[in-house]
C-alpha cells in the first residue's frame, strides 16, 4: 500500500462546491517548491485549475513559500502544470467545456515521496444549498447532543 501524506486541504471548496468526481494528478515542481512543500509551506486557497489553448492543465494561484536555504528560490504564486494522462485531460476538458464545471484542487499529499494534487471536477453552490448543509450538519449535531444526554440519564 503507497503512503500517503497529507500536507494542505482545501476546505473550503467542499463548502463552496459540490464535488462531482476526484482524480489525483502529479504537479512539475522545482527544487526549492518540494522542499517547502514537505516542511508544509504551502496553501491551497483560492487556486483552481485550467487548461491552457495547447490542452495543458495548469494549476493557479497555489502558494508555495520561499525555501529558506535556497540559492535559487521560486516564485511562491506561479502557474504549476499538472500531469494526467491524455485520455483523462481530454475528458476533463470535455466537462469543464461542455457542463461548465471548475477543476479545484481538494488537496496536496506525498504519495511515496512524490507531490501530488487531489483535484476535484466541482460544480459552484448557491447561497441556499450552503444554507442547506449548514442546517444539516446542526440538525446532526443536537441529535448526537440527545443522544449522549439520554445515555447520561439511564
Amino acid at each position: 500500500m503507497a503512503e500517503l501524506k497529507i500536507l494542505a486541504r482545501n476546505r473550503k471548496a467542499r463548502h463552496d462546491y459540490f464535488v462531482l468526481e476526484t482524480m489525483e494528478v502529479g504537479l512539475v515542481l522545482v527544487g526549492s517548491e518540494i522542499k517547502s512543500i514537505r516542511n508544509g509551506k504551502v496553501s491551497l486557497q483560492g487556486s483552481y485549475a485550467s487548461f491552457d489553448a495547447d490542452g495543458q492543465l495548469w494549476l493557479k494561484d497555489m502558494h508555495v513559500a520561499e525555501y529558506p536555504q535556497a540559492r535559487d528560490n521560486h516564485d511562491p504564486s506561479r502557474r504549476r502544470k499538472l500531469l494526467a494522462h491524455a485520455s483523462e485531460l481530454r475528458k476533463l476538458r470535455r466537462k469543464t467545456m461542455e457542463q461548465g464545471l471548475t477543476l479545484v484542487p481538494l488537496d496536496v499529499h506525498l504519495r511515496d515521496g512524490r507531490a501530488k494534487i487531489e483535484l476535484g471536477l466541482c460544480r459552484g453552490k448557491r447561497l441556499y444549498d450552503k444554507r442547506a448543509d449548514i442546517a444539516e450538519r446542526d440538525a446532526k449535531r443536537r441529535i448526537e447532543a440527545a443522544h449522549k444526554s439520554v445515555g447520561r440519564s439511564e
